[in-house]
C-alpha cells in the first residue's frame, strides 16, 4: 500500500490535467496551479485558447473516448507523467423535469458525466500503477440541496460524478490514488451569469457570507485538495458555497 504523508500546498515537480481549462474555474485552476509550481496542460472545446505564458494549452473534447486517448497519451509522451487529474469541463441547463427532452439530458449527460469517465477511465490504472495520483472532479452543491438555478438533468448529473469520485477513493486508496470533489455554490462566471443574468445574492439571505463566489476562491480550494497538504484526505466532498450548504 502506498502511503503518502502531508506537506506543504506545493506542486512542484508535478504535471497537472485540467478539462474545462479555458472557463472561468478551469482557467483560475491553471494559473493557481502553475504558480504553486506545476507544469500545467489546461484543456478545452476551443481550438485554441491563451491562458498565459507556460501553459500548455491543448484542444480536447471530453466526450470523445479517440480524443481521450488522443490528449493523454500525447501529455504522457511530452511529459511522462500525470500527477495531477482535475475535471473542470461542464454545462448547465434549468430546464424543469416535465419539460425537459431527451436531447437536453443527453447532451447534459454527455459532457458532466462521460466527460469525466473519460479521462478518469484513461488516467486511474496508470495512477494506480505509478502508486500516486490526485484526482479532482467539479461537482456541486446541487448534488445535495436539490439545485439552485440548476434543473433536474444537471442536479442528476453532479450527483453520479459526486458516487464516481467516491468509488475511485475506495479503490485507488490501497494504491496512493486520491479523488475528491469540489462542490461550489454560485460561482461568478460566465455560465452562471447566464442562469442568473447578473443578479447578486442578497447580503446573508441564500448566501451567508454575502456575496458569490469567484474562480480565485475556487482555485484555492482546488490547489488544497491537490497538494500534500490534503495527504489524509479522499472521497470528501469539499462545499465552497459562503455557507449556502452547511453540513
Amino acid at each position: 500500500m502506498a502511503h503518502h504523508l502531508s506537506g506543504p500546498a506545493t506542486l512542484k515537480g508535478q504535471v497537472a490535467l485540467i478539462t474545462g481549462g479555458a472557463g472561468g474555474m478551469g482557467m483560475s485552476i491553471s494559473k493557481a496551479f502553475q504558480e504553486a509550481g506545476a507544469k500545467v496542460i489546461a484543456t478545452d472545446i476551443a481550438e485554441s485558447a491563451d491562458l498565459g505564458p507556460g501553459i500548455d494549452y491543448r484542444h480536447y473534447d471530453v466526450t470523445s473516448k479517440e480524443d481521450t486517448d488522443r490528449v493523454i497519451d500525447g501529455v504522457l509522451s511530452d511529459y511522462g507523467q500525470i500527477d495531477i487529474l482535475v475535471l473542470c469541463a461542464g454545462t448547465i441547463a434549468r430546464t424543469p423535469l416535465a419539460e425537459s427532452t431527451d436531447e437536453e439530458w443527453d447532451s447534459i449527460f454527455s459532457v458532466n458525466v462521460r466527460g469525466v469517465v473519460n479521462p478518469t477511465r484513461k488516467l486511474f490504472p496508470i495512477m494506480c500503477d505509478r502508486g500516486f495520483g490526485k484526482i479532482l472532479a467539479a461537482g456541486s452543491i446541487a448534488a445535495k440541496n436539490g439545485g439552485v438555478a440548476s434543473g433536474p438533468a444537471y442536479v442528476s448529473a453532479k450527483s453520479a460524478v459526486h458516487g464516481l469520485m467516491r468509488w475511485i477513493a475506495k479503490a485507488g486508496g490501497p494504491h496512493g490514488v486520491y479523488a475528491n470533489i469540489l462542490a461550489p455554490g454560485p460561482v461568478e462566471t460566465a455560465m452562471w451569469a447566464k442562469l442568473t443574468d447578473n443578479k447578486g445574492p442578497s447580503a446573508n439571505s441564500t448566501v451567508p457570507l454575502g456575496r458569490y463566489g469567484t474562480p480565485e476562491d475556487i482555485a484555492q480550494a482546488a490547489l488544497f485538495l491537490c497538494s500534500p497538504a490534503s495527504n489524509w484526505i479522499t472521497g470528501t466532498s469539499l462545499d465552497v458555497s459562503g455557507g449556502m450548504w452547511m453540513d
